[in-house]
């Protein structure tokens, strides 16, 4: 059995954990049930051990089989470990009452996201507006951590070569794409700034705002994030926002107990 150097310690390869861990994230990004070839397919499995692993994960109830249709789905058993993550989670627990202040009086959608290996976003606490639309995201919900506002807070503050910069940037999903210099010249801005803004281009008609919490080496770790229609907000009432979202991140950095967070960017 393999073994590699992380973080100092040597750690073993272990396949069989590996291979779950990639079904149960493909299952909870699919759109629709998925049957074991397909997945066998897609993650370069051997259909035989794909099915054993997923009938394994099925008794523990972290897949659910349809047996009509021979598919599997995300299971609801997924969800005790992510609550009990998210509960014992200080960061969410700190954020979340800030962030209901802060969409009670800004009148937005804010949440609180966690990025995972600077590849996903993760969002761990929401406060939903009274809005005129609904925002497509749940606790839980994942997202390439290039996506949006944050994304550009991700790349404005990250260590990400330009070549896979521009490779990530490429597979990112809009409404309104960006071309790639615009988007630099937006990172740039986020850089200044201290936050980055997305107005508009993730989702038609919605602006996004995001503030950068950092980990000790000054990459980003979190973002606390709020989001409104275009039309209510102006460049004033977006200052306000970043402003509010600022103070938010100071203050739970500075309350975060045995945490890595701050709220330093990379020097």
């Amino acid at each position: 059995m393999a073994e590699r150097k992380a973080a100092g310690t040597a750690q073993r390869d272990v396949p069989a954990v590996s291979r779950a861990i990639r079904i149960l994230r493909r299952l909870g990004s699919a759109s629709a049930p998925m049957g074991v070839n397909q997945l066998a397919r897609e993650l370069d499995l051997v259909p035989s051990t794909c099915l054993h692993i997923l009938r394994v994960l099925t008794d523990e109830g972290l897949t659910a089989f349809d047996p009509a249709s021979k598919r599997y789905t995300i299971g609801v058993g997924i969800l005790a470990i992510a609550r009990t993550a998210i509960q014992r989670n200080d960061f969410t627990t700190l954020a979340q009452p800030k962030l209901t202040a802060l969409s009670e009086a800004h009148g937005v959608t804010s949440m609180a996201t966690q990025l995972i290996q600077d590849r996903e976003m993760v969002v761990v606490a929401l406060s939903m507006a009274q809005l005129p639309f609904r925002l497509s995201t749940e606790l839980g919900s994942r997202f390439p951590a290039l996506t949006s506002a944050t994304g550009r807070c991700v790349a404005a503050f990250g260590a990400i070569g330009a070549a896979e910069l521009r490779a990530r940037f490429d597979r990112l999903k809009w409404d309104n794409a960006p071309d790639f210099k615009t988007w630099l010249a937006q990172v740039e801005q986020t850089r200044r700034d201290g936050y980055g803004v997305d107005a508009g281009e993730y989702i038609s008609g919605v602006t996004i705002v995001a503030a950068p919490m950092f980990d000790v080496d000054g990459g980003v770790a979190r973002s606390l994030v709020a989001i409104g229609l275009s039309e209510r907000m102006s460049a004033a009432s977006i200052a306000a926002i970043a402003a509010s979202l600022l103070d938010v991140r100071d203050s739970v950095a500075g309350l975060l107990v045995n945490d890595d967070a701050t709220a330093r960017p990379r020097r």
